[in-house]
Parts: structure tokens; sequence; C-alpha cells
């Protein structure tokens, strides 16, 4: 059984994985906002245990071992976040702290029921992909909201790396997963965008925020 901490180190090496598997020490000691040495020290460790792939100055790989238990802790936490705004009427953007806490629950029952309540749902709130219980992650292709153009009508799907006080922006106008957004005019200059969604003729949305929506 890993601690709290290996398994908060698994998840990040998950996360922040690049398209060959990869994440350097560097990276995510700046992640978790812990000093080399420390995360060093701990790599190795994990390394120990047949979680991770690691060599001295060289990306930190996870093995088939330690994927399958980083994507067991990603569906405990997503499927929590499920839980606390479906059942419980969390808003979206509370969840996130509770889910840290939840997710170390060691009781595949628990998780298991918790699944069935929700009618086994793909995605958590805000568009993430949850892991199936053997650690299979459903995979849909969706694009940042900036690489569309002036006239193009998409939907909104899911959030890129959201934080809680972006969740809050959001709420503010009124843009939940689902909403269907029409581009009105794109600057050409930064990147602003000018949309239409719903009860909202005309929004303005910055370049940072267009790349955090992902949409299809």
């Amino acid at each position: 059984m890993n601690s709290l901490v290996e398994e908060n180190y698994l998840k990040a090496i998950f996360l922040l994985s690049n398209s060959e598997g990869e994440v350097s020490v560097n990276e995510l000691s700046k992640h978790l906002d812990i000093k080399m040495p420390t995360v060093t020290s701990m790599v190795k460790k994990l390394s120990e245990k047949q979680l991770v792939n690691y060599q001295k100055y060289k990306p930190v790989k996870l093995t088939i071992k330690g994927k399958g238990e980083a994507a067991q802790i990603i569906r405990k936490h997503r499927l929590t976040e499920m839980f606390l705004v479906e059942v419980m009427g969390f808003g979206w953007e509370e969840v996130h702290d509770i889910a840290e806490q939840i997710e170390h629950v060691n009781s595949p029952l628990f998780f298991s029921k918790m699944d069935e309540i929700l009618e086994y749902p793909n995605y958590d709130p805000h568009g993430s992909p949850i892991p199936d219980s053997d650690g299979n992650i459903p995979g849909k292709q969706y694009r940042q909201l900036s690489q569309y153009k002036a006239g193009d009508t998409v939907t909104f799907m899911a959030v890129a790396k959201s934080s809680d006080a972006f969740l809050k922006y959001l709420n503010s106008k009124e843009l939940s997963l689902e909403t269907k957004l029409t581009i009105l005019e794109v600057e050409p200059f930064d990147g602003t965008m000018k949309v239409s969604y719903e009860n909202r003729p005309s929004e303005t949305l910055s370049k940072v925020v267009c790349d955090k929506l992902l949409v299809i």
C-alpha cells in the first residue's frame, strides 16, 4: 500500500507526462512546489517499488504498475468530484479540495458504489475523463477554442487546467459544459474572441480563457 505522499507523486507524474509518457524531475518539482532533492529522493523510492522508471538526469516514466495505480487515484478523485456535484449539489468550483482528501480512501467497494449511484459516468464535472475500474481512460479529441475562427460554432466540453478562480469566472459568464458557442470575431493582434451563446448575444473572451476552453 502506498502512502498519501506517494499517491500524490504518482498522480502528478501521470497528469504531467508528455506524449512519450515522461516528465522531468524539475517539472515535477515545480508542479508540486517541492525542492528538487526531496523530489529526487521520492522518485528513487517509487523506482525501488517498481512504480516508475528513473535514471539520473533523465525524465521519469511510470511503469505499467505505476500507471495503473495512478489511474486508480485519478478515478477516485474524479468520481468523487462528480458525486459531490451531481448528488450533493456542490458547485464545480467547490469540489477539488474535498476530492483531494477522499481520493486516498482505500475502499474499492466505496468507489464502486459511488460509480453505481452516478450510473457509471465517463467524465467528471469539468469534462475530464474518468478512468474505469481497470484504469482505462475514455478518449475524446478536444481542441482549444482559440484554435477556431470567426463563423465557427462549437460545443464547450471540458476545462483545461482549471482553478477554482477560473471556474468562478466561467460561472460569472454563465458558461457551463455542453454550451454551444458561435465565434463572432477574432482579434488578430491578441486572439481575443467575441462569442455568442444562449442568452449572451456578445461576450468577449481573452486568449487566456480561450486556451482553457476545450471544445468540439
